[in-house]
């Protein structure tokens, strides 16, 4: 009967090992893939040009990024960008780029559905594991739709992404280079300690203007809500840490 025991206990101890040295496994082979050549390449490339161009503006590579999108310019001008902000000496975060969004899906408003064809709009965040580097469309990162706010409302999607090759059903499509950049940025900041590089996404920008030319949308409350987070960055140059509470964005 002792016998039974221990031969029961040291299986379960072998078992218990092969799965930790299995896990291992797994986990070295996910750090290892992170990157593929086809992001290498392009890191390569553009990693001295972004160094030189953010020298210019007294800003460095590997600093936080923050990056906000919009989809329309005005509602005569449907060409919308991606801004990238970089974090300064003083803290605050300066103007560095913008790229021109070669494609997204649907009209303007939230993501509310899968498969509906929309582009989502909010406060999203991107974490290193959401970069994806042997993308189907270039290079691409993960925005994390659903984020607590979309599903409070019952909004529903997966895999929307910011990507290359110009082409879109339901993600941000940029231009290769477009991207290939973006991600360098985003690459340099988390290997510089960034936990995570806050996206925004807004319909246009988020003047009184443009609102009350919407005013009659059915969005018009969604979007005054996102105004409020528009002018925080305005204001005070940081994005701010957005929360969630009554089914409403609540800006820190």
């Amino acid at each position: 009967m002792r016998f039974l025991k221990l031969h029961l206990f040291l299986y379960g101890s072998s078992f218990i090992i092969v799965v930790s040295l299995l896990a291992l496994s797994i986990s070295t082979l996910a750090q290892t893939s992170h990157t593929t050549k086809r992001s290498d390449a392009a890191i390569e490339t553009w990693t001295p040009h972004l160094t030189e161009a953010l020298e210019e503006k007294d800003l460095r590579l590997g600093k936080p990024v923050f990056l906000r999108l919009v989809k329309t310019t005005s509602v005569n001008n449907a060409q919308g960008y991606l801004e990238a902000f970089v974090e300064a000496d003083d803290r605050t975060f300066k103007f560095f780029k913008r790229w021109d969004i070669c494609a997204y899906s649907g009209t303007l408003g939230p993501k509310l559905k899968e498969g509906d064809g929309q582009s989502p709009e909010g406060f999203y965040f991107v974490k290193p594991r959401a970069m994806n580097p042997n993308s189907s469309y270039h290079l691409s990162f993960n925005l994390g739709f659903p984020n607590v706010y979309d599903r409070a409302h019952g909004r529903t999607g997966s895999f929307l992404m910011i990507h290359g090759d110009c082409v879109s059903i339901g993600c941000y499509a940029m231009t290769d280079d477009g991207i290939e950049e973006i991600y360098t940025l985003m690459d340099a900041a988390f290997r510089g300690g960034q936990p995570f590089i806050r996206v925004h996404i807004f319909p246009f920008p988020m003047t009184d203007a443009n609102l009350l030319e919407h005013s009659n949308n059915s969005n018009a409350a969604f979007w005054k809500n996102l105004k409020t987070g528009w002018e925080v960055f305005e204001q005070k140059k940081r994005p701010p840490n957005v929360t969630v509470s009554d089914k409403r964005y609540i800006f820190d």
